[in-house]
């Protein structure tokens, strides 16, 4: 009897904890679903008109209907300059190095850059479901003013979708955002490579050069001009590189840097019209005479080593000069070049291949020269074409990097 009784009790003891199991789950799961579902809340610094921040954009807006709680606050920093500010605050309490947008942050973590949804925005993703389950510590929030709206789920893709077009003089019809980076890299990199400051240089070199009997001799010499003239301008667009990554791409740098564009571009279409010589307007005549007599006196030193030396040292005093000509192009590709969110050795293989594209017209002078023991170069009128169409392009790049930026931000 009491063996019955025993199992009787425990019989519904057990229903009453299955039934109070299916009874309070709904609270047990509510309570659950609290935990884990803290406020999260997403700062996206981006600009109107940057592929990359569309693309964000449209990962947010996808990832909103998983967590309800998410709020995704939106700052366009290219044309305000009040979130250019803030975002700049932002990333130095942060201890970010900000070169450019979409710049995300999500509780105390930082997604600079956006590359696609299966590797960045994973990133996001991970971050949003982190933070709603520990909870959002929300650093950013104490730095942004209170008075900052949150924005829809837009972001103004319809302007970053639309095609845009341009006309450029010897290169036609252009769709800017179905140009690559390479091919923005190819038309600056020529572009910029027709520079009468350094041609007259070479030409003369080679016109030395070509009176000489000893054939290693001439290679040698005409190319360490040529490559030590390629590294020295590889350096000086590294520092400006590095430069822009430094400080970013925010609005007031973008207002300057096209600024600068807009005066050099007037100016080298102002030289197109007034010197019809085509000749370079830095390298005066005075300056010109003790070139040419160092040129001289380096084809006629008897040491190869000390030749070497000195035209290694003449190309160096040579594209000196020479980025006084043509310092907005290298100033603007690096400032577009330090917004792509690249890894180190991306930017510096895209200076690489700027730097040969660049180099290209003086190699193939040199290397036909070499090969008929004929001078060649570039005639008068193809020069000044070369600088109409730079004069052209730096202006037009100018403009848009102030008015459209988004059309310069190419993948």
């Amino acid at each position: 009897m009491k063996i019955i009784f025993k199992k009787t009790i425990v019989k519904i003891a057990i229903v009453f904890l299955f039934s109070g199991f299916f009874v309070f789950l709904p609270f047990i799961e509510s309570t659950y679903a609290q935990r884990i579902e803290h406020p999260v809340t997403v700062y996206f610094f981006r600009g109107d008109g940057c592929p990359h921040c569309a693309a964000e954009a449209i990962f947010l807006e996808k990832l909103q209907p998983e967590f309800p709680s998410l709020t995704v606050r939106d700052f366009e920093i290219w044309y305000n300059a009040k979130n250019a500010a803030l975002a700049g605050t932002v990333a130095q309490a942060m201890g970010v190095r900000s070169g450019g947008v979409p710049l995300t942050f999500i509780g105390e973590r930082v997604i600079n850059g956006y590359l696609n949804d299966q590797t960045s925005g994973a990133d996001i993703r991970r971050a949003v479901e982190y933070y709603a389950a520990v909870g959002d510590p929300d650093p950013v929030g104490a730095l942004i003013a209170p008075q900052q709206t949150v924005l829809g789920s837009d972001y103004g893709r319809d302007e970053n979708t639309r095609q845009q077009t341009l006309d450029v003089p010897l290169f036609g019809h252009l769709e800017l955002q179905k140009m690559s980076l390479v091919a923005l890299t190819a038309v600056i990199g020529i572009v910029d490579g027709f520079n009468p400051c350094a041609m007259w240089v070479l030409l003369f070199l080679i016109s030395m050069l070509l009176g000489m009997k000893n054939r290693r001799r001439q290679w040698l010499i005409g190319s360490v001009f040529i490559f030590v003239s390629g590294f020295v301008y590889f350096l000086f667009m590294a520092a400006w590189l590095n430069i822009f990554l430094f400080i970013g791409f925010l609005f007031w740098i973008r207002l300057l840097i096209g600024t600068v564009a807009i005066g050099s571009g007037i100016y080298q279409l102002r030289e197109f019209f007034v010197r019809k010589d085509g000749a370079c307007a830095v390298a005066s005549e005075t300056k010109r005479q003790k070139i040419s007599a160092r040129i001289r006196k380096i084809v006629q030193e008897q040491s190869l080593w000390l030749a070497l030396v000195g035209v290694a040292v003449l190309a160096v005093a040579v594209n000196m000069v020479e980025l006084v000509c043509s310092a907005g192009l290298p100033a603007i590709y690096t400032s577009v070049l330090s917004a792509a969110h690249l890894a180190n050795w991306q930017y510096y293989g895209y200076l690489v291949f700027y730097i040969i594209l660049y180099m290209l017209d003086d190699a193939v002078i040199f290397i036909i020269a070499m090969l008929t023991l004929q001078l060649v170069g570039v005639t008068k009128k193809y020069v000044r074409a070369a600088n109409l169409v730079g004069g052209i392009i730096i202006l037009i790049l100018g403009i848009l990097l102030i008015f459209k930026p988004g059309w310069v931000m190419l993948g």
